[in-house]
């Protein structure tokens, strides 16, 4: 048997349609999207052993991203296809105003997911599990097979990272919050945005939210703050990170490429703080191009602009 890779990201993937600021209205661009796959292309292109754990529908769109992760070195030897159920879609509008999200979601090959499709010894090999409030939210039946995953992870003594995406489409704000301030209290490393934290403690300020999440019991917080950088806590340390400064064009994503880009550094030996600058500067240069996955950086970009 193979060894598992150090980062496994559980969740669903999306086939991108992107259309662009500035174009005629009737072209899209398609590309690859779904926070946790983004995670886990984001950790690879950093130099870290990564996985992805999902469904696929038995389509065209199943078998591109089997292509892409081959094509990124993300293990996929977990990977189901479901032979009914299709992959997800989601479709973006760029205009002056920020972006706009649509999706054909609804009963897709990953919302499908059920707890006994986890694989316990998969899990138990890797150094982190990552998920995130999106694929709890996408159906009753991932949700659970995500708490059975964590169950396996925390067993075997793997970290959980998790991301609170918070995507109020899919869940009302009063079960995202018990689920999400729940499963808080059972992870590692918590990734949230300020944005969405906001929604979900009522809480403003950045700090207070980093106690807020302390206090449920997550050990580290990488509080991602977009153009005012990042704040990282513990119990006993706060570090404030600026943004790195680029033209931003695309701002899809650049929220997952902090998050592999940070548990690929802290794989490497970083330390918080460290890792942190890193990670911003990554999600820095994901938002200078379309799309979620096209515009990641690999290592070497990272590393030449934290130079300069």
């Amino acid at each position: 048997m193979t060894a598992s890779p150090a980062i496994i990201a559980l969740g669903e993937p999306l086939i991108e349609f992107n259309r662009p600021r500035g174009g005629d209205g009737r072209t899209w661009l398609q590309g690859f999207g779904g926070d946790s796959q983004n995670v886990a292309i984001a950790a690879a292109r950093q130099g870290a052993s990564a996985g992805y754990l999902t469904s696929l529908g038995l389509d065209w769109m199943g078998d591109a991203f089997l292509d892409l992760w081959k094509t990124e070195g993300v293990d996929a030897s977990h990977v189901m296809r479901h032979p009914t159920a299709p992959t997800g879609v989601s479709f973006v509008t760029h205009t002056e105003a920020g972006h706009k999200f649509d999706y054909l979601r609804k009963n897709s090959a990953a919302s499908l997911m059920q707890p006994a499709d986890m694989p316990k010894d998969y899990i138990a090999g890797a150094r982190f599990l990552h998920v995130s409030a999106i694929g709890q939210a996408i159906s009753t039946s991932a949700r659970e097979a995500i708490a059975v995953a964590m169950d396996f992870a925390r067993a075997a003594g793997v970290k959980v990272s998790y991301d609170t995406n918070l995507r109020l489409r899919l869940w009302d704000l009063d079960l995202a919050r018990e689920v999400v301030h729940a499963t808080c209290a059972r992870c590692d490393v918590l990734l949230p945005s300020l944005d969405d934290s906001q929604q979900l403690t009522g809480l403003a300020k950045p700090e207070a939210i980093a106690d807020f999440y302390l206090d449920l019991g997550a050990p580290v917080v990488a509080l991602k703050m977009a153009a005012d950088g990042c704040l990282i806590a513990t119990p006993d340390r706060r570090i404030r990170l600026p943004a790195h400064r680029v033209t931003a064009v695309d701002a899809t994503g650049a929220g997952d490429t902090f998050d592999g880009a940070f548990l690929a550094r802290l794989l490497e030996g970083d330390d918080l703080e460290a890792a942190g600058r890193y990670a911003n500067v990554a999600a820095a240069l994901s938002t200078t191009g379309y799309g979620a996955v096209t515009p990641i950086p690999r290592r070497n970009d990272v590393l030449a602009a934290l130079a300069a």
